[in-house]
């Protein structure tokens, strides 16, 4: 698949114009989010583990996103604490969430690429999948890029973000570690740590920060 910036698509498709300037009406689950422009056909995913190595769910709890007034259906533990982090600094530092801007879990087996299938173990979750859908770059301001790298960095590769894939997505944040993995442990008892701390963790950083923003740098040239 080619994939183009998002004001090509946006100059090219009157109607997702519409959407991306309606950034709060209801979006499906994540994994029925339209594609791209190309129209790519989706295929259903057969197996009992998604492509981060989690279980696939048949439900999922809904979990609050702190500060914001939104929900959204996660795997618990661990999975839930880094990915609700990433909907919280999202919500705080790159713009407020809206009612359906953030989908999770979703038990339609349709996928479009097979990290999609995430969203089955509720390992998964996808903020404005019409402003920045598959197959689309440049959706996200440079400055709004900051942010997500700051993230990324802070949570130490255990969360993987669309806009760095083969073919991206950048409304999609993933789980990046198999459930085993002891660095998932780790990265999650510290944010938890920064959420008992009041002038810790989301809503009180600083993307922009030297120090922050040259361990973000660093962070993603190792990881490139």
């Amino acid at each position: 698949m080619n994939d183009v910036t998002r004001r090509c698509v946006l100059g090219a498709a009157g109607g997702l114009a519409g959407a991306v300037a309606l950034g709060g009406l209801m979006a499906p689950a994540a994994a029925d989010s339209p594609p791209s422009r190309f129209g790519n056909a989706s295929t259903k995913w057969r197996g009992s583990r998604s492509a981060n190595g989690w279980e696939i769910l048949d439900e999922a709890e809904l979990h609050p996103i702190e500060g914001s007034g939104r929900s959204v259906r996660l795997a618990g533990g661990d999975a839930a604490t880094l990915l609700l982090y990433v909907a919280r600094r999202f919500h705080y530092e790159i713009d407020q969430l809206r009612a359906g801007d953030v989908s999770g879990h979703t038990t339609s087996r349709n996928v479009y690429e097979p990290y999609e299938s995430n969203y089955l173990s509720g390992t998964a979750i996808s903020i404005r999948p019409y402003a920045y859908p598959l197959g689309v770059r440049g959706g996200l301001y440079p400055q709004e890029q900051v942010v997500v790298r700051d993230i990324l960095a802070e949570l130490d590769g255990a969360v993987a973000w669309g806009g760095d894939l083969g073919t991206p997505k950048e409304s999609h944040f993933e789980i990046a570690l198999k459930p085993t993995h002891p660095k998932m442990k780790g990265v999650a008892r510290k944010v938890r740590g920064w959420r008992d701390t009041p002038s810790m963790g989301a809503g009180a950083t600083d993307a922009f920060d030297p120090k922050r923003l040259s361990t973000a740098k660093r962070f993603t040239r190792r990881n490139a």
